[in-house]
């Protein structure tokens, strides 16, 4: 196998890496107008600490993966990369800045006690879950379908070429995707009525997402999928279908389970129906940008590929590690109030 080759499956496992782990983080961020709601059992702001409670330890070690696949590219597919980020410059800055005031939103809402405060973070939290998965949904559509590309491996459309209907249904397709992973998680990973509330709320959300999920995938792969690219779509769906039936029946690990793999295969499917491309081109498919064309030198794949060989088991390590620690469920009980820990207000400090 050449190196280019290797590097094209390395970079689709990061990408895999990434939508499972931080799919769920979007997904708990995308639900909290809904599951953050208060009630008799539980306040609304004691509801969302215990959500943020769930991803907290993980969110930024999930974005590593992220920033791994991106500078994979840019290190092995230089072309690729330069094409993918000049083309799609709006759609990503916008991800970046999505992903920025949701950070901000994490650390800065239990600053200030005073509800406006916290919810105008709120506000950024969900913006900052729901804009990156609709956009990446968008983005990788496009990827795969093809955009218009010239002789001199440069994009030539616009933004707004980018919002045709399959790459917007793609965008709803992972925002939905990422909503039922994330009730997963939290119906796996809380206690009370959230827990129950989650689990009802994915087998909904996710019944509706297999449909639209089933039509998304048929039209890429009809348009460029090949025998395995549908083998491991089909696998994607099943793995869907058979987490929400789980789901139902309380089986909340494996449920979480089906969803991880349903995401993963579905992302790992669009690679398959990419092969030997890494862009397709409208314009001409002699202008594709392929793993031989947009790659690095043989050297350069070579020295990636040793440095690679030990560090990618370090970041498999301490994510392994870190959410081994986390594993245990979260509960109102286990949210304290300032004067429980000694502390004052945080707006008198």
């Amino acid at each position: 196998m050449e190196l280019s080759t290797v590097w094209f499956v390395l970079i689709a496992v990061l990408w895999v890496g990434y939508f499972v782990l931080e799919g769920f983080d979007f997904g708990v961020g995308a639900l909290f107008p809904v599951l953050g709601k208060g009630d008799e059992a539980m306040d609304g702001e004691t509801r969302k600490r215990v959500m943020l409670s769930t991803i907290g330890p993980v969110w930024d070690g999930n974005e590593v993966w992220l920033i791994t696949a991106g500078g994979a590219m840019f290190a092995a597919f230089p072309h690729w990369y330069a094409t993918l980020f000049s083309g799609f410059y709006l759609p990503l800055f916008l991800i970046l800045v999505a992903l920025i005031l949701r950070a901000l939103g994490f650390d800065y809402r239990g600053k200030v006690d005073s509800a406006v405060w916290r919810r105008r973070w709120d506000l950024c939290i969900v913006a900052g879950s729901v804009v990156p998965a609709v956009l990446w949904g968008i983005a990788f559509t496009n990827i795969v379908r093809g955009v218009p590309i010239d002789a001199s491996m440069e994009y030539t459309g616009g933004f707004l070429s980018l919002l045709n209907p399959v790459a917007l249904l793609g965008g709803v397709v992972l925002l939905g995707l990422s909503v039922t992973h994330g009730a997963m998680f939290l119906a796996l990973k809380t206690d009370g009525p959230i827990r129950h509330e989650a689990r009802a709320l994915a087998v909904r959300v996710g019944g509706v997402t297999a449909v639209l999920a089933a039509v998304w995938l048929a039209i890429i792969h009809r348009d460029t999928g090949t025998a395995l690219s549908w083998l491991v779509a089909g696998l994607a769906a099943a793995a869907l279908g058979g987490s929400l039936v789980l789901a139902r029946r309380g089986a909340e690990g494996w449920a979480f389970t089906g969803t991880f793999a349903a995401i993963g295969l579905a992302v790992a499917s669009l690679f398959f129906a990419l092969f030997p491309d890494v862009m397709p081109s409208s314009t001409d498919p002699a202008f594709s940008l392929t793993t031989t064309n947009a790659s690095s030198t043989d050297y350069t794949l070579l020295i990636m590929t040793w440095v690679a060989a030990f560090f990618v088991p370090v970041v498999l390590a301490y994510t392994a590690f870190t959410y081994w620690t986390f594993r245990k469920r979260v509960s109102g009980h286990h949210i304290p109030t300032p004067q429980a820990v000694g502390e004052e207000p945080a707006h008198t400090r």
